[in-house]
């Protein structure tokens, strides 16, 4: 394993300047989200944390994995190990997109193995960007071995939805920007799939003294139960979040991030992250998938005041004015399923 470091994110910070959209951090007003802590000491707004959203569904595809994706093919591209076979990966759907993209910005092939339950919604974006998609079985664990097959058999530069160093550090110059906008920012909050959002923002964070809360839906938890048995293990897959966080098996990156001090890993119901959604639709209009909810989910959901590395069943309780940014990452979802209040 690469053991990611805090000098992978500042240099992905330097390739991919210019090439992806800096990250906009919005303040919430007092109440608008009532958070767990509300709920168990029946406080003020006034005297609640402080919320900030990051935005970053409107980078580049409509997710993070652009930042990833783009730092990839640059680094790649520096020193000429781009292959004629172009590049491929197997995705859940937004990594597909983004690899994609970063690929076309560079008129790179690209070859995309996605499950066949795949949303129509990036299904098609995928074919916008020129990729060549290809559907492969019921899990990304499936679309995975597709791929593998296809880089073996073609020459194709195998990237990765997530367990690669240059894919989580380029993730991790989102915590960066948060940081130089929040600096005086005490948590940040994001969900977790395969762990390369979490890997690069915990390694950032703690780096800059921030506390990570890192959240899964109860039925996608590869990054809980890892931490929980001290070793990478597979678990089912079953959530409403399943197409962005359904994966069966986190990183060793992301389970060394996530045994540092100052990592929480928290699990919500899937109850929770429909109702964190649409409460992002109903106080701001914002329509995100339902991945990027799972992160607000965990603010919202009862959480359990327990100690840094405890392993609570839902939810993450902040203390009287700590500085919390939600990230919402992604916003590749069909708007149509949200109820109009």
């Amino acid at each position: 394993m690469h053991p990611l470091t805090y000098g992978d994110i500042k240099a992905a910070a330097d390739r991919i300047a210019g090439h992806v959209r800096p990250v906009t951090v919005a303040r919430a007003e007092p109440g608008a989200f009532r958070t767990a802590r509300h709920d168990a000491v029946g406080e003020r707004p006034e005297e609640a944390c402080e919320v900030w959203l990051a935005l970053e569904f409107i980078q580049h595809t409509g997710s993070f994995k652009a930042r990833g994706a783009q730092n990839f093919i640059q680094a790649h591209r520096a020193v000429g190990t781009l292959p004629d076979a172009g590049v491929t990966i197997a995705s859940g759907g937004n990594a597909g997109m983004a690899c994609a993209w970063a690929a076309q910005q560079h008129n790179v092939r690209a070859t995309v193995f996605l499950p066949v339950a795949a949303p129509a919604v990036k299904v098609a974006r995928l074919r916008g960007y020129g990729a060549d998609v290809r559907l492969v079985g019921t899990e990304y664990a499936e679309a995975l071995a597709a791929c593998e097959e296809f880089a073996a058999a073609t020459g194709a530069l195998a990237s990765h939805a997530y367990d690669h160093p240059l894919i989580a550090a380029g993730a991790g110059t989102l915590l960066e920007e948060i940081h130089q906008q929040i600096p005086d920012l005490d948590t940040v909050v994001v969900a977790v799939g395969g762990g390369g959002l979490f890997a690069g923002v915990a390694t950032a964070a703690q780096h800059h003294g921030i506390r990570t809360v890192a959240v899964e839906p109860e039925n996608c938890r590869a990054l809980n139960a890892a931490i929980e048995a001290g070793r990478l293990v597979d678990v089912p897959v079953d959530s409403i979040a399943a197409d962005s966080l359904g994966a069966r098996r986190t990183s060793a990156m992301a389970l060394h991030a996530g045994q540092h001090n100052g990592v929480r890993s928290v699990l919500v119901p899937d109850a929770d992250i429909v109702r964190a959604r649409q409460a992002l639709w109903d106080h701001r209009r914002i329509a995100v998938e339902h991945g990027a909810a799972t992160a607000l989910a965990g603010l919202l959901a009862a959480g359990d005041p327990g100690p840094d590395r405890a392993l609570p069943s839902r939810g993450y309780r902040p203390g009287s004015g700590e500085k919390v940014c939600v990230v919402l990452c992604g916003a590749n979802t069909d708007a149509g399923t949200l109820m109009q209040p």
